[in-house]
């Protein structure tokens, strides 16, 4: 093979696998800064300007991540960000929220909209980057090895339906397992109560969301036994997230 069509093949290579984020902001100065560093670290980036054009390019092209302004002319961030979430194709695609809007009920109105992160301007591009990847790191969520799941000191053999934190083996109910699984798969992420009863109780009708409260404390206190009562984490205002580090 000549040197030539390695080199081509290589940069298909590079274009095919090279993470693709979309950019949505209304104003220039900040769309063209966000781009531009983001291409300098090795990202492949679109820009749009409104919300409208956004979910176009979604509907056309598969994004790893999408940054978006919540303030934009037509539809705003916000709407879009629960239509993306309500669709199973583009639910996935984790967003960073962007705006300038600093009180807390914003905050956790965006989370609690499906973000997975929420930045206010102004910020530091140094402190941007790093919030884009370690958005990117935990959407590649935690995966089963052959049927083990693990995160830090606690496992989870999915097959045997049983769990253990070091060489402790914990008591867990079914529910309270499948709890622990969701929230280990997507580690470092917050859930509202509403999005864990939708998970984990799947519909179950006159299901409250106080029941989620109970079943975190039951599965906190079962870690605890085994001193690892910390990974389940508990976000004022928000909900709750598997720790991110150990």
């Amino acid at each position: 093979m000549s040197l030539l069509i390695i080199v081509f093949l290589s940069i298909i290579f590079f274009m095919v696998f090279k993470t693709r984020i979309l950019v949505v902001d209304d104003e220039p100065d900040i769309l063209r800064l966000l781009s531009y560093n983001l291409k300098k670290h090795g990202y492949q980036t679109d820009e749009v300007r409104d919300g409208e054009e956004a979910l176009r390019r979604i509907r056309e092209h598969p994004y790893q991540l999408i940054i978006l302004d919540l303030m934009l002319p037509g539809l705003s961030g916000m709407e879009i960000c629960r239509i993306l979430k309500q669709n199973p194709k583009t639910s996935s695609i984790p967003i960073i929220m962007l705006t300038a809007r600093s009180e807390e009920m914003d905050k956790v109105t965006g989370l609690e909209s499906g973000a997975d992160d929420y930045i206010t301007k102004p910020f530091g591009v140094r402190e941007f980057l790093a919030r884009v990847k370690t958005v990117l790191r935990r959407a590649e969520g935690t995966k089963a090895v052959d049927g083990i799941l693990r995160a830090g000191s606690i496992e989870i053999n999915l097959e045997r339906h049983r769990a253990r934190a070091g060489d402790k083996v914990l008591e867990l109910s079914p529910t309270e397992f499948r709890l622990l699984r969701f929230l280990m798969e997507r580690r470092g992420k917050v859930f509202s109560r509403d999005q864990i009863l939708d998970a984990v109780w799947k519909g179950e009708a006159f299901v409250e969301q106080r029941t989620v409260d109970v079943h975190i404390r039951r599965l906190r206190a079962e870690l605890e036994r085994a001193g690892a009562g910390w990974y389940i984490q508990t976000v004022r205002g928000v909900g709750y997230s598997f720790a991110e580090e150990d």
